[in-house]
């Protein structure tokens, strides 16, 4: 299987790149399936029933997102419903959504995709380690499902490399959002897994971490507060990775940041 895992979607700039470079890599790549984290959507806080219906027709399979999926309001009977927008696992019982689902590939693979969001200088929410053992207890990797992803959504790099070698073997890839820089760290774990601490985020870079960089600046400069923060508007970049798996063992075969537009230095896809 090879699938396509794209970081937070921050704004119009992240969504307009996802949009316009999700199909033309489904089909070049030839995925199996395709992941993005839409927390940031919506003008940077949260995601709208709107949203994600362009992001699926631009290919977008399931969509993650962290601790803004509830900045929009409308989005909550939404996500009551639609078991392709996921929300941290591990939100307290009654929590509208789902943090995990089971999905099938046009080839007939079974792919699991889990989100789950750290405690560390984030919310005070459930142990992440806990949800992720109640969750992977249903399943077998290269048996009962080819594939297993978890999007871990934390601000502590420490944190979400603990995830990290906590599954692995158990997973077929752990991948990092929220800090919505890409890291250099993507790698197999010993056990079989693909890692990489945050693939980066989709969006416009010349910023601060996709707001606007004036009014970020400033909020540091001054210590008081000011204009509310805003997405950059400039041309985004498309931060991903791509992970290929094995469909016998849901091991990890290969991993490959992906780096398109804007601002930063592409990447070059040899496999």
């Amino acid at each position: 299987m090879k699938f396509l895992f794209c970081g937070d979607i921050v704004g119009r700039a992240g969504r307009d790149v996802v949009i316009k470079e999700v199909p033309r890599l489904r089909r070049e790549r030839a995925l199996d399936f395709v992941i993005v984290n839409g927390e940031n959507a919506a003008a940077g806080f949260g995601i709208t029933s709107k949203i994600c219906g362009e992001l699926h027709d631009a290919g977008v399979d399931c969509i993650t997102t962290g601790n803004h999926v509830r900045d929009q309001r409308e989005i909550m009977p939404y996500i009551a419903q639609d078991k392709r927008l996921l929300r941290p696992i591990n939100f307290p019982p009654g929590t509208p959504g789902w943090g995990a689902n089971l999905f099938q590939t046009t080839r007939g693979q079974k792919i699991v995709v889990i989100n789950v969001m750290c405690r560390l200088f984030m919310d005070a929410i459930d142990d992440p380690f806990r949800a992720l053992d109640v969750e992977l207890a249903k399943y077998t990797l290269g048996g009962s499902v080819n594939c297993i992803l978890v999007d871990v959504h934390g601000e502590a790099t420490s944190e979400k490399q603990s995830v990290g070698h906590y599954c692995d073997g158990r997973v077929s890839a752990v991948l990092g959002t929220h800090s919505h820089i890409p890291t250099a760290d993507a790698w197999i774990l010993p056990g079989g897994t693909a890692y990489q601490t945050d693939v980066g985020m989709c969006g416009d870079y010349d910023s601060v971490i996709g707001m606007k960089k004036e009014i970020a600046v400033q909020r540091f400069i001054r210590k008081m507060p000011g204009e509310r923060l805003a997405p950059a508007e400039g041309e985004g970049t498309l931060c991903a990775a791509i992970v290929e798996t094995d469909d016998r063992s849901g091991s990890a075969r290969s991993i490959h940041p992906v780096r398109i537009g804007g601002r930063l230095p592409s990447t070059a896809l040899n496999s």
